[in-house]
């Protein structure tokens, strides 16, 4: 172990090292750009001209909402080869924190060309931060495995922190105030966040500098390498199959929604082929092509790691559908809050929230500037100029909160803003999460399949209770008074499904892929996630259509039906799975 290794846990912060602080700092900010940009997407395209927005259909946004998301995802394969390969990992989170703060910015400005721009930006730029944050903790952990668990929690409470306080003042400044102040204020927040990074970053010793050339070959004799674990190069004949199924799904991903948003003027996909039209038929193709060059692959390693990666190929199915149900929030489940939803509250319904409100905001700041302050102790000596901007961020955030929770309480007649209902997830999120780590480490713990099972079912169970609360919404109609009780419990099932699943995708890809081929499957991985964020725009783009001829009840329960149909899928395969995974839990 290096001496730059063990100075990491020598003046430790909460039983760590100083620089999981500086990351989790950096990861919150940009968490609360993100979140809070994306809780305004949506409503901010349908808005009327009025309003100030683009007077969009729900189609229009959703088809735009969702190859932005995708193209998020996908784009992290991008950022973790430069990363991997020429920049390291630093230096991507850095391109990555500038490249999404000029898309927020980019934003603010609300001419069509700046929001185009802004989202390009933004897609690029997740795809340089997103996947290089947990590089670093991995490679900070990698002599201390016995820690890193605790690490991760911690990090994982960066994360929600960040989205909880993002959509909260994004939200109330982009509904409240004006679309293009929150936007901006989830930009300036990721400025901070890139230069506290930069300030503090020699924190981290030699950790995420450019990458050395290394030669497998050498760091493994053959003779030491297990079966399993041997290379399965790609020839070129693959390679330029990868590239043509790239090129037609990004194809597919900007044009499909330009069709859309264009009312058909923009339309490359003019033709037919076996019946279908251009545009199916070039989604499916790559599908097609993607999954032959999947089996031809898979036949060609030995048993044991063919079964096992088989196995994740089919938790990553899973996986799409879970996302396209989940991911509903900042979509469909944002318009029913701001279209559907009686969010005026007075009397004593008015006080609870107000006093509500106040404590799920004052409370978790007041716990990270705890945190703020131990990291204060230990680090501000060496990186005073860091230390001081992540103050000024934290004097900023209090002020905004002050003046939100000031104009809340001063209000006779409260309206909730639409966007406030998706901070539920990530203040669920942080309640509830011991709570299933206790379980995931008790004698109960339940098999992958069962826990898959167990999140889509609770998925279903969110999607049966707002179907429920919707059943009074006639066809046809735009507007409604429905409760909010109904869509606080899809947020609190939802949340307990993620808990299930979200977690545990990754874990088993790490667990059962040998560690040489452990890119690939994370690609496939990320490629599932993509497509699932691309499903769920798909189903919202026909949420009109379907609430107008048969009503808005009937979208919800058909996810419901779907997310029931996925699990008990799940419970189907599991002794299949269990013999593909060989022993592994």
């Amino acid at each position: 172990m290096s001496a730059n290794e063990n100075d990491f846990f020598k003046n430790p912060v909460l039983g760590h090292p100083a620089g999981l602080f500086v990351l989790f700092f950096t990861e919150m900010w940009e968490r609360f750009s993100f979140y809070g940009m994306r809780s305004l997407l949506v409503m901010f395209l349908t808005a009327s001209l009025l309003d100030g927005g683009w007077a969009w259909t729900r189609e229009q946004a959703m088809a735009l909402f969702g190859s932005y998301v995708g193209l998020v995802y996908l784009s992290t394969m991008l950022g973790g080869y430069f990363a991997d390969k020429i920049i390291g990992y630093r230096w991507a989170v850095v391109v990555g924190a500038l490249l999404m703060t000029m898309g927020h910015a980019s934003m603010a400005i609300e001419t069509h060309f700046s929001i185009y721009l802004g989202l390009v930006l933004l897609v690029f730029g997740n795809g340089f931060f997103k996947p290089n944050m947990t590089s670093i903790i991995s490679e900070m952990y990698k002599n201390h495995q016995e820690r890193k668990d605790g690490a991760y929690t911690i990090f994982y409470m960066g994360v929600n922190a960040g989205a909880f306080l993002g959509i909260l003042l994004c939200g109330y400044l982009g509904e409240k105030v004006g679309w293009s102040w929150g936007f901006g204020l989830a930009g300036i927040f990721m400025f901070f966040g890139l230069v506290q990074f930069w300030l503090g970053q020699d924190i981290f010793g030699t950790i995420g500098l450019k990458p050395k050339k290394k030669n497998a070959d050498a760091e493994m004799p053959t003779s030491e390498v297990k079966d399993e674990d041997k290379l399965n190069p790609f020839p070129v004949w693959q390679l330029a199959l990868i590239g043509i199924m790239v090129l037609l799904g990004l194809i597919w991903v900007v044009f499909e929604p330009a069709k859309i948003i264009s009312d058909g003027k923009v339309d490359i996909f003019n033709f037919t082929v076996a019946g279908m039209t251009g545009n199916n038929f070039t989604i499916v193709l790559a599908v097609v092509l993607f999954i032959v060059l999947l089996i031809y692959r898979l036949v060609h390693y030995s048993p044991i790691t063919r079964d096992k990666m088989i196995a994740v190929s089919f938790f990553a199915f899973l996986t799409v559908f879970f996302w396209a149900i989940f991911e509903q929030a900042p979509g469909t489940l944002t318009i029913f809050a701001r279209d559907y939803t009686n969010r005026v509250l007075e009397g004593n319904a008015g006080i609870i929230f107000k006093v509500v409100n106040c404590l799920i905001t004052i409370v978790p700041l007041s716990i990270i500037s705890w945190v703020l302050l131990k990291l204060f102790k230990q680090t501000f000596k060496r990186y005073a100029a860091a230390n001081l901007i992540l103050s000024a961020s934290f004097i900023i955030v209090w002020g905004i909160a002050i003046w939100m929770l000031y104009n809340q309480i001063s209000e006779t007649t409260l309206e909730v803003p639409a966007s406030w209902f998706a901070t539920l997830n990530s203040l669920f999120i942080i309640s509830l999460a011991p709570l299933f780590s206790k379980w995931w480490s008790s004698k109960y713990n339940p098999s992958a399949n069962m826990k898959y099972a167990i999140g889509m079912s609770f998925l279903a169970l969110g999607m049966v209770w707002i179907a429920i609360g919707a059943g009074s919404i006639v066809p046809g109609a735009k507007t409604a008074s429905v409760s909010m009780i109904w869509l606080i419990l899809v947020y609190l099932f939802h949340t307990m499904g993620e808990l299930c699943i979200s977690p545990v995708g990754l874990s088993y890809v790490s667990k059962l892929v040998p560690a040489r081929m452990i890119a690939v499957m994370f690609g496939i991985w990320y490629l599932a996630v993509a497509i699932g964020m691309k499903l769920a725009a798909k189903f919202g783009e026909n949420i009109d259509r379907i609430a107008d001829e048969k009503g808005m009840a009937y979208f919800f329960w058909m996810l419901a039906i779907i997310s029931f149909v996925v699990a008990a899928l799940a419970i189907i395969f599991t002794p299949v799975t269990r013999k593909l995974m060989h022993g592994v839990r």
